[in-house]
């Protein structure tokens, strides 16, 4: 096995469309999860704030009922000085009242008990009155848990409050996440110390935020199956072209270039699917160009080689004439062949548009250096007919080149001292036109656009030379400048051939000249 078809076995890991679903899916989940995740910890904080808020109202309305007086706001275990006062936000328990500031309390015990009557307990609360440490009065309404129950808070609380200072503080155990707050007080005789204990379960405040989490997580869970399954179709769909590419490049073999992608919609993947179809185009084009060549110079060859060959073979060595003839004869049929083989090579620069080097030109100083160098090709009156004062963008020595070609052909197949005119001019298309008219013996319509194919000669009925390539460059150039060349022709009147290149008209402004034509001029050779 080759490296090549090794390399051709390899397969990825993943296809790009897993990889697509792969990156949605996680940018997707990412997103669900930082949003649940906030909008959680937000809700959850509010819920926590509310239950603060809620205990330091307790602890005013403890104060407000004992002595009429507002009192500061409770502070956590983890300082010794009062908290700020609860503002206005704080709201009362719908249970408490108004403080009796009139009222006088024999005892502590007194005070405690009116609280306790006081302040009904709100759902997730407990309460629980202490004097002297020890619990002495309970809610006298049913409550979710009983700080009775529960010593190490009680004796926490006790602890924290010695100082007679209200504390707020949040209590864990196996069983409990409560946050309470602890208000002691002393009145009337002082002979005993009251303290209201409140405590509200976080995690009963918390399950509704914490259902409404689970209800996200499981609908987000749900959104993401829904995006993986949307996500695979989706991606099925835009990728099938890219599938098709791949399935119609492994399709396509030297003998078999015609499949195309199908073009849908009228999106990226479609504009790249065309694209390609286009690329496949030229390709094929590509190939059939060069498939023709060489079939067109197999062709070519084949007939200078058997005749070569053919009097190699018959050749009698010992005739020193025949010997000289054959000689002869064989280095004109190899000249044949060098000539052929420098019109392809021609041929092929001439069709890669990419060698162009276009530059401003002087159309009129380009047309009288043509005529002055064809004036030299042969015995015929080279005649200027017009000249066109403009400067445009083309490559000045291609051009050259085709339209020397074209007048070379002229001398061909004209004869000898007769007129040849060549001339430019800007017509009313604003195209630039290039021509060369002969007088010659003319080419029939059924055979014109036959002498624009490689090798392709019209029948005439003058012998014929060349190797047949020099109007499939001269058509080469003009078409590698955005142009096309047109034929004129009659036969026994004359041909005249053009090269027309397009936007002249721009390049008028930039040559003030006269355009009137010039009077014509001869070269008689």
């Amino acid at each position: 096995m080759t490296a090549g078809e090794a390399r051709l076995e390899v397969r990825p890991r993943s296809s790009v469309r897993v990889r697509i679903l792969a990156s949605i899916l996680l940018v997707t989940m990412l997103g669900m999860v930082v949003a649940g995740a906030t909008s959680y910890v937000a809700a959850r904080e509010r819920v926590l704030t509310g239950v603060d808020e809620r205990l330091t109202t307790v602890a005013e309305s403890v104060r407000g009922l004992v002595s009429g007086q507002e009192l500061a706001a409770p502070t956590t275990p983890d300082s010794a000085t009062p908290s700020a006062t609860a503002g206005p936000s704080a709201s009362a328990s719908p249970s408490a009242t108004a403080p009796d500031a009139a009222r006088t309390f024999a005892n502590s015990t007194e005070a405690l008990e009116l609280v306790m009557q006081r302040l009904i307990p709100e759902r997730n609360e407990g309460a629980l009155g202490l004097i002297d440490g020890a619990p002495a009065f309970i809610p006298s309404t049913a409550t979710p848990f009983s700080l009775v129950d529960l010593p190490a808070l009680v004796e926490r609380a006790v602890s924290e409050t010695a100082d007679g200072s209200v504390r707020m503080g949040t209590f864990v155990d196996a069983t409990h996440a409560l946050r309470y707050v602890a208000v002691p007080f002393t009145v009337g005789d002082g002979s005993s110390t009251a303290l209201y204990l409140a405590a509200y379960d976080l995690r009963a405040e918390l399950a509704d935020t914490n259902s409404t989490f689970q209800t996200y997580s499981l609908v987000a869970v749900a959104a993401l199956i829904v995006v993986g399954l949307v996500g695979w179709f989706v991606a099925g769909r835009l990728l099938r072209p890219l599938r098709e590419l791949r399935e119609t490049a492994a399709s396509i073999t030297g003998s078999n270039r015609s499949a195309r992608i199908p073009v849908v919609g009228h999106d990226d993947v479609s504009a790249l699917t065309a694209t390609i179809n286009g690329m496949l185009d030229r390709l094929d084009g590509s190939l059939t160009a060069q498939r023709q060549l060489l079939d067109d110079v197999r062709h070519e060859l084949k007939t200078p080689i058997t005749i070569v060959r053919g009097h190699f073979e018959i050749l009698d060595p010992t005739d020193p004439a025949e010997t000289r003839e054959t000689v002869a004869l064989a280095l004109d049929e190899l000249d044949r062949m060098s000539e052929l083989i420098d019109d392809i090579e021609a041929l092929a620069v001439s069709e890669q548009q990419g060698l162009l080097s276009l530059a401003p030109c002087d159309v009129l100083e380009l047309t009288e250096q043509v005529h002055a160098k064809a004036s030299a090709l042969s015995a015929h009156r080279w005649v200027l007919e017009q000249t066109a004062p403009v400067v445009v963008d083309v490559d000045a020595r291609r051009i050259t080149q085709a339209w020397l070609q074209l007048a070379d052909n002229a001398a061909k197949y004209s004869s000898a001292g007769s007129r040849v005119g060549l001339g430019s001019l800007v017509d009313a298309r604003g195209e630039l036109r290039l021509w060369v008219r002969d007088e010659g013996v003319g080419i029939p319509a059924s055979a014109q656009e036959r002498v624009f194919d490689r090798f392709g000669r019209a029948e005439t009925g003058r012998s014929q030379t060349g190797s047949g390539l020099g109007l499939s460059i001269v058509q080469s150039i003009a078409r590698g400048h955005g142009g096309r060349v047109e034929l004129e022709s009659e036969p026994g009147v004359g041909s005249m051939f053009s090269i027309v290149l397009p936007g002249a008209d721009a390049g008028l402004a930039s040559k003030p000249t006269d355009t009137t034509s010039e009077p014509q001029r001869e070269d008689p050779a």
